[in-house]
């Protein structure tokens, strides 16, 4: 409809309505969070889990390591502190072998070399087998730390991606929640026994990551480099809001890695 006003002279002025009604002022509804994505995104990030166990059972077991192993400070020292420098390599090391393998088998990888780290550590006899089962142990930490946040990004959808790439830093805190419930769960065993238990405790998460990956997609992004779109197309129908998210998604990635 349209109505007249006056103005400060007295004249008529029409003014025309919108015809606008209650819902088209209403602001549009935030898409429903995608499952799938949800799901592959806590799969991924439970790799984060990893370095978490690994840093809360060191601070409890190297009280015990220190007791029965007759070590000095220094080596306590370099024992707690040498795992940065290790994971520093398996993090080089990850996004090269991402790039090779996919994103998925990388995870496996990582949760592969941490389980025989962690073995090793609790079979340890003395300093120096302790010190290589770190070394291990680490390298499969550094892999976690990387990947897992690499995939979580290439995979979430743009309404969630923020929120998701949050899990690997949530995972951590869990795994260091882990690491001191072993602590206080073994610390009534003998001392040559107990600090083995805690360490060789960390292979368990690391099967049950390995087995989960399995049932995740590849990475959209990694299956376009490897030029196959069609199941890049799949994955990202699966893990976006909507359809033209994906279309656009994948528009994106192709101009990115040059694919015409």
């Amino acid at each position: 409809m349209s109505g007249f006003e006056a103005d400060n002279n007295g004249v008529s002025i029409s003014v025309a309505d919108d015809n606008k009604t209650v819902a088209d002022f209403e602001v549009s509804k935030k898409p429903k969070r995608n499952k799938f994505a949800f799901a592959c995104s806590i799969l991924a990030s439970l790799a984060s889990i990893l370095l978490g166990y690994d840093i809360g059972v060191m601070s409890g077991a190297i009280i015990y390591i220190k007791d029965d192993l007759k070590i000095s400070d220094v080596q306590v020292e370099i024992l707690v502190g040498i795992l940065n420098l290790y994971c520093l390599i398996g993090a080089y090391a990850a996004g090269r072998t991402s790039d090779w393998i996919g994103r998925r088998y990388t995870i496996v990888v990582a949760a592969a070399i941490f389980f025989v780290g962690a073995l090793l550590m609790g079979f340890a006899t003395n300093y120096a087998f302790l010190m290589v089962g770190r070394f291990v142990a680490g390298i499969g930490v550094g892999f976690a730390l990387l990947i897992a946040p690499v995939y979580t990004a290439e995979v979430s959808p743009a309404s969630s991606r923020g929120f998701l790439n949050s899990f690997p830093e949530v995972f951590i805190n869990i795994g260091l929640l882990l690491g001191y419930v072993s602590n206080y769960a073994f610390s009534k065993l003998q001392t040559d026994l107990g600090w083995r238990v805690m360490l060789g405790a960390g292979a368990i998460p690391s099967v049950f990551l390995a087995i989960g990956v399995l049932t995740m997609p590849e990475s959209p992004r990694w299956l376009i480099m490897q030029g196959r779109l069609g199941e890049a197309k799949t994955v990202l129908d699966k893990t976006s809001d909507t359809k033209e998210e994906a279309r656009g998604r994948l528009s994106d990635i192709k101009a990115a890695a040059g694919i015409p």
